[in-house]
């Protein structure tokens, strides 16, 4: 299910990944229709948010993922939905074709053929620290695990990953990349987080 860790005015972090997805889904093949899953039974066990209906009739799932944190250049592939209760997190159980992760303060749009990924990392996955992040709803608060991969580790391993700049205010995804800004997965490293939310 699509998350996010943050509010901004009405619409929080998850509800804008979603929408610069769907965004980025529609342009990228003109006559698609996105349907919107999240809130659906059905697609929440299968780790789907969206459903993106070609023109030719293929439906794609896409799960989305927002990140709001200012400096990160790192997934979090949620391996532990529910620490509690010892529910898998979605990244290993989601049935989605590609996993679109939004990194909302960098402008960039990172999307993943997430078997590919999966399959790529699983064998790996000792190799990359683990992260705790808490929720609560209502009266429950639960905790999920993740892995915490850099983005070049996954670039270099899977060159399908595909990453898209997105508008800065004002401007389209084609001004922002013609104004000569660093193409993402190119910027200077970053000293480390002192946060440590994901």
């Amino acid at each position: 299910m699509a998350r996010g860790f943050s509010m901004r005015g009405v619409m929080g972090a998850a509800d804008r990944a979603v929408q610069y997805a769907r965004n980025w889904l529609l342009a990228t093949e003109p006559g698609s229709r996105v349907h919107d899953v999240q809130e659906d039974p059905r697609f929440q066990h299968r780790g789907v948010d969206l459903l993106w209906e070609l023109p030719s009739g293929e439906v794609r799932g896409i799960e989305v993922k927002g990140d709001r944190q200012p400096r990160r250049r790192r997934y979090f592939f949620e391996l532990v939905s529910n620490l509690e209760r010892d529910t898998p997190g979605c990244f290993l159980y989601s049935s989605a074709d590609l996993m679109v992760y939004v990194f909302l303060a960098q402008g960039e749009l990172h999307v993943l053929p997430l078997k590919t990924v999966r399959e790529w990392f699983l064998p790996r996955a000792k190799s990359y620290e683990l992260r705790h992040t808490f929720t609560q709803t209502g009266a429950i608060r639960y905790t999920t695990v993740g892995a915490v991969v850099p983005v070049k580790d996954v670039q270099e391993a899977v060159p399908e990953v595909k990453f898209i700049p997105l508008p800065r205010r004002g401007r389209s995804a084609e001004e922002t990349l013609a104004s000569g800004e660093t193409p993402p997965g190119q910027q200077e490293a970053q000293p480390a987080e002192e946060d440590v939310p994901y």
